[in-house]
């Protein structure tokens, strides 16, 4: 059988944690600094950018 199944299950659970790692990196950068729900919109822009970068480099 093949694994093709599980391993794009494990693709999708590493490329996961991009989203709410920047979000939340985002958040205390922007709290920091005063500004925080610019920081959360500049979070997420960077954790789906980060998710798609991770995703293609883990499917070659």
């Amino acid at each position: 059988m093949s694994n093709e199944p599980e391993e794009s299950k494990k693709k999708w659970e590493t490329a996961g944690l991009c989203v709410p790692g920047f979000l939340f990196l985002g958040l205390g950068i922007g709290w920091a600094l005063g500004y925080m729900i610019p920081g959360l919109f500049i979070g997420l822009g960077a954790g789906l950018l980060a998710l798609a970068v991770v995703r293609m480099k883990m499917s070659k």
